[in-house]
């Protein structure tokens, strides 16, 4: 019997829908913030999924300068019908005001590779928008209301509202369909017909530790329906034991071998950082949420998850899994190596708000070099010239080696533990006027202070010096930075951080959905001009 481990999509992957086209099967995942707007993997057997596109690539389609924290992209749709792959998503603008707000768009492409159009702007105000083709030829667009209501009484409505793609544009009739259970925080609306009953798909109880899948069937697209006998068919809010926690943001599929699965979001927390309280569990997560799958089954006209309502870290592949698996390209090692020897930017890589391009840095293959021109620091949420790849492990170490020749203190380059703008860890090289050399230092910034680490004695390097090495070693709770000057040997800078801040869960508790991420940085506050140029970068897990 073929088996999945789960998590299938390791580090911030988080609001996954699934679709296929034939025996090829695509999961859509959530970018925030991140550039290019969302990751779409591709499977053929379940377990071995490989990124094949990040189709929001223009600015066109998605501007996201100046957008705050956990803003942009979140919970994208991908669907599959009429001959093309669709998308819809939201580039949400406010997230900490008394209620979010954004604009909503779709865009198409006979592959999956692209090339994707240019979006149409849908108009409807909310978030989590989901596009239903109906066997009857119509559509329909279904997502959780937002606005300006006092907090005591919230928004939980769900909304369908009519789609008519030959006139870009939605039906002005809007009709609530389900305005959630006593969980609340009902979001993530996805629509299924399975015979004579269309299905709903909500998520319930925020994106935290009580999250679940709630279920609801009706006979007309447009309600009334009736709740799952169970009410909800996935949770972990009851199961403090469970290592894959948060589950919940669900997106059913049928097989083309006529099989259901299930994939959807969950966070695994540090082991070092759980604490259970009356059968409450509370920890960090700064792997962010994951993507993960189960197999459903069909009772009395109602789906369930196979072996009850909580989550799993092995299940049962789907029975055409053994027939494709010695087809498919695997990675079996989990080490991720870039020697920017090519002409364009690996695709794990992602950048902040705004596109990779030449205001930002290029790469010189000639030199096998990644060079970024300083632009804004790590606080700024307009262009900066960070590149990240995410945290997939609790035990890691991440390289690199730089040539930085600043010529005073505003001029910076280095390795980032990052989660956001207000949480970071920083080792880099700067120029330290006061010994009139390069100087290697530290600044953490911690919801939003800053605190400084060997300013008062700096670590000389030597003029002879052209390649610096830098290291991050994250182990559980704790990350450290080393560094070397002649590739032989590594010295360790003695201070330790705490990697379980750069998580959602510290990060204001909670409102926050990203991941940890390790960052290339160069920036430059005196406008002179100044660049970096790195060489190589491997992230190695310790399994």
């Amino acid at each position: 019997m073929e088996m999945i481990n789960n998590p299938i999509l390791k580090g911030f992957n988080p609001d996954p829908v699934i679709c296929n086209n034939g025996e090829d099967y695509y999961i859509a995942t959530s970018t925030f913030e991140w550039f290019p707007g969302v990751r779409i993997y591709h499977s053929r057997d379940f377990k071995n999924w490989n990124l094949v596109a990040c189709p929001l690539e223009r600015v066109s389609q998605l501007d996201m300068n100046g957008i705050p924290d956990s803003g942009g992209v979140w919970a994208p749709c991908l669907t599959y019908s009429d001959g093309l792959f669709w998308l819809v998503y939201s580039n949400v603008k406010s997230v900490d005001s008394p209620w979010k707000s954004g604009d909503n768009f779709l865009v198409t492409a006979e592959n999956i590779e692209g090339p994707w159009s240019e979006p149409i702007k849908l108009k409807f105000g909310g978030f989590d928008p989901s596009l239903f083709h109906d066997e009857s030829g119509r559509k329909f667009m279904t997502y959780r209301q937002w606005g300006a209501r006092h907090h005591s009484n919230p928004h939980n409505n769900i909304i369908i509202q009519e789609y008519f793609h030959d006139e870009q544009r939605l039906s002005t009739d809007r009709k609530i369909i389900f305005g959630g259970t006593h969980r609340k925080l009902t979001e993530a609306p996805h629509l299924y017909k399975v015979n004579d009953y269309y299905y709903l798909l909500v998520a319930e109880g925020g994106t935290v530790y009580d999250h679940a899948v709630t279920v609801l069937r009706s006979k007309s697209v447009f309600g009334p329906f009736e709740l799952h006998p169970d009410e909800t068919i996935l949770t972990t809010s009851d199961k403090p034991e469970a290592a894959l926690q948060k589950a919940g943001h669900g997106s059913m599929i049928k097989t083309h071998s006529n099989e259901w699965y299930m994939v959807f979001l969950v966070g695994r927390p540090l082991p070092d950082t759980i604490k259970i309280t009356d059968n409450k569990i509370s920890g960090y997560c700064p792997l962010g949420r994951e993507t993960a799958i189960d197999k459903i089954e069909w009772r009395d006209g109602w789906p369930y998850v196979v072996g009850g309502s909580g989550t799993k870290l092995t299940i049962q592949a789907p029975t055409f899994s053994a027939l494709t698996s010695d087809n498919l390209t695997t990675n079996v090692s989990e080490t991720f190596i870039d020697n920017f020897d090519t002409t364009t930017l690996h695709p794990q890589w992602q950048t902040l708000r705004v596109p990779f391009d030449e205001i930002m840095g290029g790469l010189i293959p000639d030199s096998a070099s990644l060079r970024l021109n300083g632009l804004e620091p790590l606080i700024s949420q307009f262009p900066q010239a960070t590149v990240g790849y995410r945290w997939q492990h609790f035990d890691f170490d991440a390289t690199t080696t730089v040539s930085f020749s600043p010529t005073n203190e505003q001029q910076n380059a280095g390795i980032t533990c990052y989660y956001n703008t207000k949480n970071w860890v920083y080792c880099f090289v700067d120029f330290d006027e006061n010994l009139g050399t390069r100087a290697l230092k530290i600044i953490q910034v911690d919801q939003g202070e800053a605190s400084y680490y060997l300013y008062e004695q700096p670590i000389h390097i030597p003029d002879s010096v052209t390649n610096i090495s830098l290291k991050v070693c994250v182990r559980g709770t704790r990350l450290s930075f080393e560094y070397s000057f002649d590739d032989s040997r590594w010295q360790p800078l003695n201070m330790v951080f705490d990697a379980w801040k750069l998580s959602d869960d510290y990060v204001k508790g909670k409102g926050f959905f990203t991941g940890a991420f390790i960052c290339l940085h160069c920036s430059d506050l005196s406008g002179e001009g100044v660049f970096a140029d790195f060489h190589q970068f491997k992230y190695s897990p310790n399994l």
